[in-house]
């Protein structure tokens, strides 16, 4: 019996004990579980940086800006460095393949297009193999041209790398020059790590910095037309074998969204830096360089757009020369010149005939306020010689370009641009006075000479005649054998 009690103890236990798991996992599937999500909620945080303030419409009289679920975005006016739109445009993040951009920049400033490109094992194998590549193999090679479309259309992350080798000896020291390239493009938030734009806690830029660097790759006519190449065909060589083609993702490019004016640009994505995208397009004479960084798909082409249609929507570009009138330029002291008009500049300084600034189009030339500096850049220098001046004009202390001022009487190049800009003729008196001055000596010389001339002639003629009267009276003088003759 005690046996059996036991027994029956155990079973009963047992039986308890089931029932009492069982009860229990009834109980736990019954409650409501919230499970946290292994990745965050990209939607919600796109909301909350949508309403993240605008600094560019901190400006009064400035049209409004959009607002975007971007980070951080600009929009630049490349021809005279206009900000139109600003947001968060200093914050540093991360740029991911639009860093490629900076590299087919500096692979065209430092190498020939016909340069053969090989690919070496740190080229190849230094990324990941399902990263993005149009996938070179060791030892392989095409030439730079191919590879800029090879990086700029199918973003080929080996193919930046093997750029890079080729442009500087190593993949490290092409990223020196990334950063000194950086620095000379007036980038203050960039910190290059790698060529392609690879995640890297190390490796980041801002939008401005990136519009910055844009602004130089746009300004290439052969990048504009490779950075804007919707689809490249590869042929085998006997140093590529293999025949295909690359499909550009920019949407923008490829006309899957349609707008007027696309000249070019470059997408990007990882992990952290979600969807970033530049963009160059022209259209009623201004050219605007579009940033989107930290974006989520697909806005960040409908961000773009947006931006773009604000831009071109709101804003015109004026001349200066033909629209300002505030200043004098022939105040004496302005300038003086050693090869002016009795030692004043008079109306040979003129603003540059095409310089122009950006104005929201409900606002006038005369809404700005100018300063005037001179002290020029080096690309100024380099671009206008005879320069000596600029004026920096900025509405509402939002800066909007620059003038510059010219001596258009410094040479004969800069002298032929004035009269065409003022049809005006300029007459230096000093040199006129000089002129008339050497005629007169001349004819005076001219004059001598020829008096000379006809008395020597006169005075030979005199001679002649005296000779010839004397020998004829010595003729009838002569006798022949007593005969006077």
């Amino acid at each position: 019996m005690t046996l059996e009690k036991n027994s029956i103890n155990k079973k009963n236990f047992i039986y308890r004990v089931s029932a009492a798991l069982i009860a229990i996992a009834i109980g736990i599937c019954s409650v409501p579980v919230t499970a946290k999500a292994d990745t965050p909620d990209y939607a919600a945080e796109a909301a909350e940086r949508k309403l993240l303030p605008i600094q560019s419409n901190d400006t009064p009289g400035w049209p409004e800006g959009p607002e975007i679920p971007a980070q951080a975005a600009i929009l630049l006016e490349a021809n005279t460095g206009t900000i139109l739109y600003a947001k968060n445009i200093h914050e540093e993040l991360y740029p991911a393949s639009t860093t490629k951009i900076m590299t087919c920049l500096l692979a065209v400033e430092n190498a020939s297009l016909d340069d053969k490109i090989t690919f070496s094992n740190d080229a190849v194998f230094s990324v990941p193999h399902d990263g993005s590549s149009i996938g070179m193999d060791v030892g392989e090679s095409i030439t730079l041209e191919q590879a800029l479309y090879g990086i700029m259309v199918g973003s080929a992350n080996e193919v930046a790398n093997a750029v890079g080798e080729h442009v500087s000896g190593s993949i490290d020291a092409f990223v020196d020059l990334m950063n000194d390239r950086a620095a000379e493009l007036g980038c203050t938030n960039t910190h290059f790590n790698n060529t392609n734009g690879l995640q890297d806690d190390n490796h980041y830029t801002s939008a401005y910095d990136l519009a910055m660097i844009a602004r130089a790759f746009f300004a290439n006519e052969f990048l504009c037309k490779v950075g804007n190449t919707p689809r490249y065909h590869f042929t085998p060589t006997s140093t590529q074998p293999d025949d295909f083609y690359l499909n550009n993702k920019h949407k923008l490019i490829t006309g899957e969204v349609s707008y007027e004016g696309i000249l070019g640009g470059k997408t990007g994505y990882t992990g952290q830096a979600r969807e970033t995208l530049v963009t160059c397009a022209e259209k009623n004479g201004m050219r605007l360089i579009c940033v989107v960084l930290k974006d989520e798909s697909p806005a960040q082409f409908s961000d773009t757009v947006t931006l773009f249609d604000y831009g071109f929507n709101n804003f015109r570009p004026v001349n200066v020369a033909d629209n300002d009138d505030r200043y004098m330029p022939d105040d004496s002291l302005f300038f003086e010149s050693e090869h002016d008009v009795f030692g004043s500049s008079g109306t040979i300084l003129n603003i540059r005939k095409n310089d122009k600034i950006i104005l929201p189009k409900t606002s006038d030339i005369k809404d700005t306020t100018y300063e005037i500096s001179y002290d020029l850049t080096d690309a100024q220098k380099a671009e206008a010689p005879y320069a000596l001046a600029k004026v920096s004009y900025s509405f509402n202390n939002a800066p909007v370009g620059e003038a510059l001022i010219c001596y258009f009487g410094k040479t004969k190049a800069a002298s032929t641009e004035a009269a065409v800009a003022t049809r005006t003729i300029y007459i230096n008196i000093k040199l006129v006075i000089i002129a008339a001055f050497a005629l007169i000596i001349l004819a005076t010389i001219i004059q001598l000479i020829i008096s000379q001339i006809i008395y020597n002639h006169t005075h030979a003629r005199r001679n002649d005649r005296i000779r010839f009267n004397r020998r004829k009276k010595e003729t009838n003088g002569l006798t022949f054998k007593g005969k006077k003759f």
